[in-house]
């Protein structure tokens, strides 16, 4: 077997031998269709992050204000910590759940994990003071570590043939996590004021009027633990590493993976897209809401809920083609391509309010759906760079130390960048300088820097599967 062959089938041990032969008579390497049960039950558990992390926005200000008796004029500034501290703390776990799951096994970290944001995120509803908020927003963070196990499994679950196709249903259930979460904690909150016919009589939502959207998190997250504990598989196959004979090799420390080819440059390229992504995140919703003079679009709320429910549909749509289109360019390639896309969908975004400005309204209602439809491609980037982090682990008992490092990466951002990029969008609203966009000029400074960075990601973080193994290239 040729070394290319070898490491393939080391690194994805679905691969399966057949009857089949090669000239050289050895056999012929036949990719395993994703298990697509697995794959569902995971997506499943994807789920609970997001929906743990966006469920509380709709509510917190007011909890705050009411629960614990903080003046209007303080909120925002609690808000923001107890949003951040999710984050921070979700930051410092990470690395110790992907290196424990290196050594274990991936389900019973995933377990744990499941179980205690489900705990953690049910108690937050019976929080009435500021401190009590804190502290179950911190647990849910520390146990917040689904996500390190998910995404090392999915990988495990599938081949470079089927990754592709995993991580296009990975991104799918996070984008409906993010979906999810801010509609359970908006249409639940209050339920004896609004569902009075209902919850009227029920004491416990009187005194703990916020206690049943954080219930259905829990809840959800409940259920996905116990359908894990039953269903899903253990990956982690520790016999690669020489512990079937006795033999094993010492596993790689964190800075050991750090230092692997091709992993820094990775690393850079994730915490780049991230960067944009995260500050978007932060001010769009801010630019749709803040009156046009000021430099903003002056949707009501009711549109912001409209475009932002397209854009979330959007993505989903274009993850649909996203394998098919991997397979034939490449992770590199569809990089290459789309890193166009970016910096131009962020200078589209001031020549919406310029349109305002001029009273040019019918092409401002024309362009703005088609700029939220057609910059939702940026999603395959997301996809692409998961697929990049997963190709270019040292060795297959790295991957959830490897994992973990991104995603420590990214909490780290999620925890500081929204408070930033918000301030930056106020402080161009105020003094209008650029009109108030000063923003965008950030944002697409920022796209075009990675549109140069993904030039320097190295061949190994490049997977163009052919469905004949022996024109695969690693």
């Amino acid at each position: 077997m040729s070394p290319r062959a070898a490491d393939a089938s080391e690194t994805t041990p679905l691969l399966v031998d057949t009857e089949n032969r090669r000239s050289d008579g050895e056999p012929e390497p036949v990719e395993k269709p994703l298990p697509m049960g697995q794959i569902l039950l995971l997506c499943y558990a994807r789920l609970i992050d997001p929906i743990a992390f966006f469920s509380i926005f709709p509510f917190i200000n007011k909890m705050i204000n009411e629960q614990a008796g903080i003046p209007e004029t303080d909120v925002g500034f609690y808000a923001g910590l107890i949003e951040s501290l999710f984050s921070l703390t979700q930051m410092l776990v990470m690395i110790g759940y992907g290196r424990v799951s290196d050594r274990i096994g991936r389900k019973p970290v995933l377990i744990f994990s499941l179980c205690g944001m489900s705990v953690a995120s049910a108690m937050f509803g019976l929080s009435q003071g500021i401190w009590q908020m804190i502290m179950f927003r911190c647990l849910a963070g520390a146990f917040a570590g689904s996500v390190v196990t998910i995404r090392a499994m999915i990988t495990e679950n599938s081949t470079p043939a089927t990754q592709a196709q995993a991580f296009s249903l990975f991104s799918f259930a996070g984008n409906i996590g993010i979906f999810l979460g801010p509609l359970i904690g908006g249409s639940l909150s209050e339920p004896t004021i609004n569902y009075p016919s209902i919850f009227g009589r029920i004491y416990l939502f009187e005194v703990y009027p916020y206690l049943l959207p954080t219930l259905v998190t829990g809840s959800v997250a409940a259920s996905a633990a116990v359908l894990c504990a039953v269903y899903v598989k253990e990956t982690l196959d520790n016999s690669k590493d020489g512990k079937s004979s006795g033999s094993a090799s010492p596993p790689m420390s964190t800075w050991e993976v750090l230092k692997a080819p091709g992993v820094a440059a990775v690393l850079f390229v994730s915490s780049h897209l991230a960067l944009i992504g995260l500050g978007y995140t932060a001010v769009i919703t801010l630019f749709w809401f803040t009156s046009v003079h000021l430099g903003g679009l002056g949707l009501s709320p009711l549109q912001i809920s409209f475009f932002l429910g397209l854009t979330g549909l959007s993505q989903a749509i274009w993850l649909i083609p996203y394998p098919f289109v991997q397979r034939r360019w490449g992770t590199n390639g569809v990089f290459r391509r789309f890193t166009y896309v970016y910096p131009i969908f962020m200078a589209l975004n001031p020549v919406a309010n310029l349109l305002l400005k001029n009273g040019w309204t019918k092409a401002f209602w024309i362009m703005l759906p088609a700029l939220q439809i057609c910059g939702a491609s940026v999603s395959w980037c997301y996809t692409s760079m998961q697929l990049a982090v997963n190709d270019v682990a040292p060795a297959p008992n790295t991957l959830g130390t490897l994992t973990a490092i991104s995603l420590t990466l990214t909490a780290a951002l999620r925890a500081l960048i929204p408070g930033v990029f918000s301030s930056i969008f106020a402080i161009g609203a105020r003094t209008q300088i650029l009109g108030g966009q000063i923003i965008w000029v950030l944002l697409t400074s920022l796209a075009l820097g990675f549109w140069v960075a993904v030039r320097y990601l190295p061949e190994k973080a490049d997977k163009k599967v052919h469905r004949s193994s022996s024109t695969r290239r690693d």
